[in-house]
């Protein structure tokens, strides 16, 4: 099968893709006559106490799963969830851990506790993300949220797995890892490409005016370009790694902080042309369980291996062997 890196980029126009994507492709809701039942496994989902992350969850609960790590900045807000989510699958262990995904320490912490505390990890899914619309930086770090949240984080969170996910599973049924990317990191413009050193360049307005639109495609970008590297060092047959992008989807919290007429704007936008969050979320678990090895490092779309982005762009990111 061919992979994201053999395909040829997207094209330009992305508007026939954005059309394609968002009334012409209808996403199949996950049922046990499609995938097997889950049952014996476990699974992670961060970010799952709201929108897309809670109802990946739920439909992986509802497949059977036994065993479900809510993993989310708010204890009580994951507990809130955590109600919801037993009715999927009343027989099933539902924990809610805390992950700070501004906190290198809450990272470390929770890894921690994945390797003592659960005895195997099929599934995990790294859903959590931000959209800031005004410019802020987290405090402990002094990098700007989305790059910190969206970039920096989710990647140390995915290096510090990986040997727990490897030890937690046999080389027969590899554990699956699937992180959330966006088509849109296909369409930003990185004006700071050639800043050195690069990530605290999004950190001063002077360096880097603030776009918020444009920092969030950016911060996927990055995340994208890491995750092409980080799974040339990684076997599938230790960890299968893929990415996913949902689609534009209405009914979750990514532009919560729009005010105003933006945000008037911004929910119109979402509520005409936003996929519905199950059929958003279907994509995650079809990211999980539709696919095998032959997914490792690429970029799913519409539940279909697509391309990355163009990588001959940014020839810098990437190993000499490229």
């Amino acid at each position: 099968m061919v992979a994201s890196k053999d395909l040829p980029p997207l094209p330009k126009n992305f508007g026939k893709v954005f059309w394609n994507n968002q009334f012409k492709v209808k996403i199949e809701l996950p049922t046990l006559s499609k995938f097997s039942s889950l049952k014996g496994k476990i699974a992670i989902v961060t970010g799952a106490n709201s929108g897309l992350g809670l109802e990946a969850a739920r439909q992986l609960l509802s497949l059977g799963l036994s065993h479900l790590v809510v993993a989310v900045r708010s204890i009580e807000k994951g507990k809130d969830a955590a109600s919801k989510l037993k009715t999927a699958n009343p027989a099933a262990t539902i924990d809610v851990w805390a992950l700070d995904m501004e906190s290198y320490d809450s990272i470390q912490a929770f890894v921690r506790r994945c390797d003592t505390e659960l005895s195997r990890i099929d599934y995990t899914i790294l859903n959590a993300g931000i959209g800031p619309m005004t410019f802020d930086t987290t405090p402990s770090t002094g990098h700007e949220k989305a790059i910190q949240v969206n970039h920096i984080s989710t990647a140390l969170l995915t290096i510090l797995l990986l040997p727990v996910l490897k030890a937690k599973s046999t080389r027969d049924n590899p554990a699956r890892l699937t992180v959330v990317n966006s088509i849109t990191a296909h369409t930003c413009a990185f004006a700071n490409r050639n800043q050195r050193p690069l990530l605290s360049s999004f950190d001063d307005i002077k360096i880097t005016p603030w776009d918020a639109g444009e920092r969030y495609k950016v911060s996927k970008l990055l995340c994208q370009l890491f995750l092409v590297e980080l799974t040339e060092h990684v076997k599938p047959n230790d960890v299968i790694i893929n990415m996913v992008d949902p689609g534009l989807t209405k009914g979750t919290a990514l532009s919560r902080d729009a005010k105003g007429a933006i945000g008037i704007a911004a929910k119109l936008f979402f509520t005409i042309a936003g996929r519905p969050v199950d059929r958003g979320a279907a994509t995650y678990v079809d990211a999980l369980l539709g696919h095998g090895k032959e997914t490792h490092g690429c970029f799913l779309m519409n539940c279909e291996i697509s391309p990355y982005v163009y990588l001959i762009d940014y020839p810098c990111y990437m190993s000499p062997r490229r």
